[in-house]
């Protein structure tokens, strides 16, 4: 080797070890922790109205079709483009006042969403159904307007070169937020259980534990910075109805005059339906073919977040290794083949290593493909001055099929049994399959690449 070629050798391993290391710095930036932290904080409620409800229910002995039901509770997600241009265009008084625009919608929303999680907590899902499906309503249309907020003020406050670090930190967080709603509500009852606290209130001291982890977002927001205004918008001296009509009209009609919109909008609402439709039922199903509490906690939150951290890890690898559509056909039958795995453990029973390998299998791939969708769903939101409305859009409508259609979820279990349900689930992944076929065939995703250039 000569001098010339170690000396650039050399050169090279140090310009690399530099970029690795500034790689990982950027993660201590605090513009990124903070949207880190407000990760855990959008993360935190989706399990309070979804899946710990549903075990919560099931241990109450409320009926199959019921718990399929409170699906529906999670509309405010399909509907919160309705109100985003709200959010982009108005103050919250007083707080906006003191700690700016987007500050003072992240402090209201997680006040008020404290409150609501509290509130949840106190009902009795056999006595007073109604005002548990209230009170997880309420949950929900907090938890969505702060998923309007956070994603405007990731937006907003990192640069370009920081939002990747950005999403990748707050994806992790979001999951693990998810894990302390899910596994970590119900080891705590389990805990409160064996303390001796009474069986009727165990839940909801649970629920208060959950709206006091509601503060990890409170105090993000609080030691944020407000980032700078966006650019194009309306002045503040504007009429308030004008600006928030304005500014609705110029994000969903850019939008719908792409290309192809129909179909999009189609393929967003069903590629993760599949996922939503088993998934509705998961702790349901882990609990009625006779696992105990601990159990679900243990593996399906415990073992299952870490496998969907891996899984999320190689869906990042695959979105940049592949073109996006092979990507998404890869995620696309991933998801569909993965539901088969319930299909096994119903026949399988209570049988621990089974439920971990089901488990593992279907979190590894379903953050392959929700890695990847992301992906896809970013790629859309090519106009920087619509982005937190047309992502309210999007992902609103990609949570359709977790509310209305995966809410006959409970009908079709009773009617098939376990094994045959999660059958069905792995088909119902076949039109959005036949839809990602056709946009691809339309040119579709060259189109997205071509803006990128």
């Amino acid at each position: 080797m000569t001098d010339t070629t170690r000396r650039a050798d050399e050169t090279e391993t140090v310009e690399g070890n530099a970029g690795f290391l500034a790689g990982l710095a950027v993660y201590l930036r605090p513009r990124v922790l903070i949207v880190i932290l407000l990760g855990f904080s959008s993360g935190l409620p989706l399990a309070l109205s979804g899946n710990t409800l549903t075990v919560w229910m099931a241990e109450s002995k409320v009926n199959l079709a019921t718990i399929g039901l409170f699906a529906l509770v999670g509309v405010p997600y399909n509907f919160k483009f309705a109100w985003a241009p709200l959010v982009d265009a108005l103050d919250v008084p007083f707080l906006s006042r003191h700690l700016g625009r987007r500050r003072g919608w992240l402090v209201f929303t997680q006040l008020l969403l404290a409150v609501a999680i509290v509130w949840l907590g106190l009902q009795d899902p056999v006595a007073s159904p109604w005002h548990v499906a209230l009170g997880a309503l309420l949950v929900a249309c907090a938890s969505a307007t702060q998923d309007i907020v956070v994603d405007a003020f990731r937006v907003e406050s990192l640069e370009t070169r920081e939002q990747a670090a950005g999403m990748a930190g707050y994806v992790a967080a979001y999951r693990v937020g998810m894990l302390a709603s899910g596994a970590g509500v119900l080891l705590l009852v389990t805990w409160f259980e064996a303390i001796g606290v009474a069986r009727a209130d165990v839940w909801f001291w649970g629920y208060v534990a959950a709206a006091l982890m509601v503060g990890v977002g409170l105090i993000a927001a609080l030691l944020a910075k407000e980032p700078p205004p966006p650019e194009n918008v309306l002045p503040r001296e504007e009429n308030v109805a004008k600006r928030v009509v304005q500014t609705a009209i110029g994000a969903f009609g850019e939008f719908l005059s792409r290309h192809l919109a129909v179909a999009i909008l189609l393929f967003v609402v069903l590629f993760k339906f599949c996922d939503a439709f088993a998934g509705v039922l998961t702790g349901a199903f882990v609990i009625d073919i006779g696992f105990d509490r601990a159990t679900y906690a243990g593996v399906v939150k415990g073992v299952g977040f870490a496998a969907a951290l891996l899984g999320g890890f190689a869906g990042g690898f695959i979105a940049r290794a592949l073109p996006l559509s092979t990507s998404l056909w890869i995620a696309g039958v991933l998801q569909m083949a993965s539901n088969l795995a319930f299909s096994w453990q119903a026949y399988m029973g209570v049988n621990l290593p089974a439920l971990t390998l089901t488990i593992v299998i279907e979190n590894f791939t379903g953050a392959i493909g929700t890695v990847i969708f992301v992906a896809y769903l970013s790629a859309l939101c090519g106009a920087r001055a619509h982005t937190a409305t047309q992502y309210a859009l999007l992902t609103a409508l990609a949570a359709v099929g977790r509310t209305f259609l995966a809410s006959t979820a409970g009908f079709v279990a009773t009617e098939t049994g376990w094994a045959w349900f999660f059958a069905v689930t792995s088909i119902a992944a076949l039109p959005g399959l036949a839809v990602l076929a056709f946009l691809q065939s339309r040119g579709h995703f060259r189109e997205l690449a071509a803006q990128k250039l």
